[in-house]
Formats: structure tokens, C-alpha cells, sequence
């Protein structure tokens, strides 16, 4: 019986960078900056190459390694590990496919290895459902598609060097088609409009990208697809897998730095009405460290599993399909909708501990606070998991129309 390899990490972080880090990330927030020091000690670590293959240079790190990194570097800046997820999820969907035998996206793992930084240009207004639609207009011309609409969310729009994004070719009313491209950051026909001032997650620079006829080669297209779920294929799936397993291990790294404040807070805050002084011996606040705890003894194991489980599924890659994994799609949606809400109750329950002082701009707990509340804004949201979940679950048709009713 042939026994399936198991990826070791082969990147450690520094303690005095993740120091350097969490000592500036304060500033980063309060000044709506993007986190330039930060991201230029990541890439000269070699952080962004951490999924590429070993046979094309790279670590080789798997999900489940890059998620547990993921998990770690958020306790000390969160925003740093959203905005690398971005990068990230694209790099390791391409080493996925590589993995698979596809050589589709071999460019892209050459190019990250060569330093380029890859970033989303996916959310729109008015589309909930980002990937299988888009409000963007990717039109036929010779060598290529000019696409022409407006992105929303572009995380790491300072630096990044190619825009990951789709759009819809609707030429043929009857066959709509779902565009997914690269643009180089040279690419004429696009501007960035710098309205990125959040509630959390600031230092991410998720600026707005207007795009007015920028042209993508044929080279540079990944996939030209069916709409809908209908036109779900490996790429599309792998992306899903890296992008939602990172949310997820990002809100469960806050989470986990939530109480590990928490416990130090209850420890030094002293109170006139106990004999030892400290709040530790409140049966309120032990009570509740006990409902922190329990939840994310319970969210860690979760995300694992999920991650493992896309792991084994590719392992087999003689027998893979794009319908091989597929329960495991539902069990994806179901664990970052899951574990993004309970990180959030978990905060919320950090700075009832703290107290008054928890919620001052000063608290390191009042930014995790702030950054917690962007889980639930991240795809997939609560209402769009419960439907895929459950259509998928019945065996329901999700292209059929009307969605609802």
C-alpha cells in the first residue's frame, strides 16, 4: 500500500521580525497605511514563494502548512497575513494544478519565484457570486479581451505587479462566458482609485481598480469558462480551497491572540473586592475564558481538517477530478462561515473581559475587535454559504433560475 507524502515546512519566522511586526502594526492602522516593512521583509524571507513546487525551485509547502504560518503571523499583524493570503491563494492554486499535471499556471509559479506579487481584482457590486458571474465586461478582440468595469477589495494594491480578476464575455446572450485573466501592473487602460479607508483590516491598502478597456493576451487568460456553477473546473475549485482555508486560519490566528491577551489582562487587573487583587479569581471572567477556550479548542481542529482533507484529496492524482472532492466543497463553505463567526464572538467576549480599557485606540484588543468584524464580509458571506450549502446538499440545480422561491 503506497503511503502518500506528507509535506514538511521548510520556513520558520524570525521571533524579532513577528516582533517587529506586532510592534508596528498599531501604526500601519492608525495612519490607514499600507504595510510596507512589513510586506518587504515577508518576500526577502521568501514568504510569497512558500506553495511552489520543490521541483520548480520553490519550499513546496502544502495548505495545511501555509495555513498554519498564516495562523501564526496573524496573532502578531493580522492585516499582513490577509493581504499575503491574496497572493498566496493564487500561488498555491497554481501549484495545486502543476500537482495535478496541469502546467496552465507554471508562468505564474515561475514569475512569483522571480519576485512578482499577484493580487484579486474579483468583488463587485452588485454580484454575490463572485467567480461564477461578473459585472465586468470582458470583450473578444484580436490576441486577447479588454475588460471594462469596476473592482472593489484590491488587497495589496501598492505592490502588486499582476491582477488576478474575471469578467463576463456576453457576445453570445445564449452562451455566457466567465473570463479568468492576469494583468500586468504596465497595462494601459486601468486606473486605482485610493478610497480604502475601513473599519478593519487597514494597513491591507484594498483600494478600488476602474478598468476602461485594459487588454489581457491570450497568454495571460487562465481560463475561459461556462457561467455559473456549471463552469466549475479544478482551477476555479483549488482557488476556493487556498482562498477560504486562509480566511479561515486568519480569523482563528486573531482569535487565538484574543486570549492570549485576555489570560494576561485577567492576570494583572486588580480588583479592591478580591483577596488575591486579580480578576482571575472572578467566576464571571473564568466562566467566560472557559467559553473562549472551548470554542477554539473546537474552530483549530476544524480548519486542520478541512485543509487535510483537500490535501489527501489531491494526492491521488491519477484518479482526481473536479467532482472528487466535491463534498469536501461543502464542508469548506461550511468551516469559513463557522470559524470567522465564532473568532468574532470570541473578540467580543476579549473585550468584555478587558473592560473600559479594552475599547481604547491604545488596546491592542480594540484592533483585533475592529479586524475581527471583516470576517464576515469576506467571500463566501453567511447568505451565500447557506444557499450553496444546502442546494448542493439536496442535489438542487444552482444555475436554475430564479435562485429563490
Amino acid at each position: 500500500m503506497s503511503t502518500a507524502t506528507v509535506s514538511r515546512p521548510t520556513f520558520a519566522f524570525d521571533q524579532a521580525m513577528l516582533d517587529r511586526f506586532r510592534e508596528r502594526a498599531p501604526v500601519y492602522d492608525r495612519e490607514n497605511r499600507f504595510f510596507q516593512e512589513d510586506f518587504d521583509e515577508l518576500k526577502q524571507a521568501g514568504y510569497l514563494t512558500l506553495p511552489i513546487p520543490a521541483d520548480m525551485g520553490g519550499p513546496g509547502l502544502s495548505l495545511t502548512d501555509v495555513g498554519r504560518l498564516q495562523r501564526q503571523l496573524a496573532r502578531y499583524a493580522p492585516a499582513d497575513a490577509i493581504a499575503v493570503n491574496m497572493h498566496l491563494y493564487w500561488v498555491g492554486t497554481a501549484a495545486n494544478l502543476h500537482a495535478l499535471g496541469d502546467p496552465s499556471l507554471d508562468w505564474l509559479l515561475e514569475e512569483a519565484l522571480a519576485g512578482e506579487v499577484f493580487a484579486a481584482g474579483h468583488a463587485e457590486r452588485g454580484n454575490d457570486l463572485a467567480g461564477l458571474y461578473s459585472s465586468t465586461r470582458a470583450d473578444r478582440v484580436d490576441g486577447g479581451y479588454r475588460f471594462f468595469g469596476h473592482k472593489s477589495f484590491g488587497t495589496l494594491t501598492p505592490v502588486w505587479t499582476r491582477l488576478g480578476m474575471w469578467g463576463m464575455d456576453s457576445s453570445d446572450p445564449a452562451n455566457r462566458k466567465m473570463v479568468h485573466a492576469f494583468m500586468n501592473r504596465d497595462t494601459p487602460g486601468f486606473r486605482i482609485d485610493p478610497v480604502w479607508d475601513s473599519l478593519g483590516m487597514r494597513a491591507t491598502r484594498s483600494d478600488d481598480t476602474i478598468l476602461d478597456g485594459a487588454f489581457v493576451p491570450d497568454h495571460r487568460i487562465a481560463r475561459v469558462l461556462a457561467t455559473g456553477a456549471g463552469g466549475m473546473d479544478a482551477f476555479l475549485l483549488t482557488a476556493f480551497h487556498w482562498a477560504l482555508t486562509g480566511f479561515g486560519n486568519v480569523y482563528l490566528g486573531i482569535a487565538q491572540r484574543a486570549l492570549e491577551l485576555t489570560i494576561e489582562n485577567v492576570k494583572a487587573k486588580s480588583s479592591l473586592a478580591l483577596p488575591s487583587g486579580t480578576m482571575e479569581h472572578h467566576p464571571g471572567i473564568q466562566n467566560l475564558l472557559a467559553d473562549m477556550i472551548i470554542l477554539l479548542n473546537a474552530m483549530e481542529p476544524h480548519v486542520e481538517s478541512v485543509a487535510q482533507g483537500w490535501v489527501a484529496a489531491l494526492a491521488d492524482a491519477a484518479n482526481w477530478s473536479p467532482e472528487t472532492p466535491g463534498g469536501l466543497a461543502v464542508k469548506l463553505l461550511g468551516m469559513k462561515m463557522l470559524v470567522t463567526d465564532q473568532a468574532f464572538r470570541v473578540v467580543d467576549m476579549a473585550v468584555e473581559a478587558h473592560g473600559g480599557f479594552g475599547v481604547s485606540r491604545h488596546s491592542e484588543i480594540e484592533r483585533l475587535f475592529r479586524d475581527s468584524r471583516m470576517g464576515k464580509i469576506h467571500p463566501t458571506n453567511s447568505f451565500l454559504t447557506r444557499e450553496m450549502v444546502s442546494k448542493m446538499s439536496l442535489g438542487l440545480d444552482f444555475d436554475a433560475a430564479p435562485r429563490w422561491g
